[in-house]
């Protein structure tokens, strides 16, 4: 059965363990010159300075060039365009790093494009913070290589800056889905947090807002005022997400992929797949798998 590479973060690639990193994309191409789908264990910002070509995030396509960023969390699946896509940085990092440090231990979650609703992993910036964003990778590259003693403070200070100003130009690009009421917030997030750890078992509106104390209605409510879909439909999005995985970067068979999905039969999966899709799921398969 195939399986995807997953890459862990070499943490003691300068000696002491360092949980931060500026890796240029040529580097990177030759882990990736016999299987370009994988998964990484760790954050990565990649930034894109030369070369234009696709860059495959779960079951999102991205034609990126020069001044596109792209972000991934740990567990997202990824293959990009290693022959077109010719010169960039992966500015990569454990959460560790900044919560060894951070009170907020759910700062990370908080960046707008680390979001569990994330409307999208992609984001072209203007030159103005293209230059600012450069200037940070490069000074954290030095600042890593030129100095014996490494200062984690400094580090810390400048992928924080870059962080905030990723996350600024992340917000004005889509401020529909990144603004919205902050009393609605805590409920929402419990509402992600939860889907993302009962999920696929659990399918119903029902099962989160009894475990939420809300009603049904009002959970639907909060949550489409916040993400832009109902939860039933941001329920149903993270399965085709999970679904659309599998049929891509899994050999499972169909059977295989309901019974995970814990679809009541494989029927009733097909059926769910066609109506959100057009079409059914090997057909999906055949036209989309890399």
């Amino acid at each position: 059965m195939r399986t995807i590479p997953q890459y862990n973060f070499h943490k003691t690639k300068y000696g002491d363990e360092l949980l931060v990193d500026v890796v240029s994309l040529p580097d990177i191409k030759k882990y990736l010159s016999k299987e370009t789908v994988h998964s990484l264990t760790y954050y990565d910002i990649t930034l894109i300075t030369t070369g234009t070509g696709k860059f495959h995030i779960n079951d999102q396509s991205y034609l990126v060039t020069k001044g596109d960023v792209i972000f991934s969390k740990p567990g997202d699946i990824r293959s990009w365009d290693i022959h077109t896509i010719q010169e960039g940085y992966a500015l990569i990092f454990e959460e560790e790093f900044l919560l060894s440090f951070f009170n907020d231990r759910n700062f990370l979650q908080q960046m707008s494009y680390f979001k569990m609703e994330r409307s999208t992993s992609f984001l072209t910036i203007d030159d103005e913070n293209y230059q600012r964003l450069s200037y940070c990778i490069q000074t954290i590259k030095k600042e890593i290589h030129d100095y014996s003693i490494i200062d984690r403070h400094i580090l810390r200070a400048l992928l924080y800056e870059v962080l905030m100003l990723l996350n600024r130009a992340y917000i004005q690009a889509a401020p529909s889905v990144c603004n919205s009421p902050d009393n609605r917030r805590e409920h929402v997030s419990r509402f992600i947090s939860l889907v993302s750890q009962k999920l696929p078992e659990h399918h119903s509106i029902g099962f989160y807002a009894d475990k939420l104390c809300l009603t049904a209605n009002y959970l639907n409510e909060i949550v489409k005022s916040t993400t832009g879909v109902s939860a039933k439909s941001y329920i149903q999005n993270k399965l085709l997400v999970e679904a659309k995985k599998l049929l891509l970067y899994s050999d499972r068979s169909v059977t295989e992929i309901a019974e995970l999905l814990h679809y009541e039969s494989a029927s009733y999966f097909i059926r769910f797949f066609r109506s959100h899709t057009g079409s059914t799921p090997l057909e999906y398969r055949k036209t989309r798998k890399p």
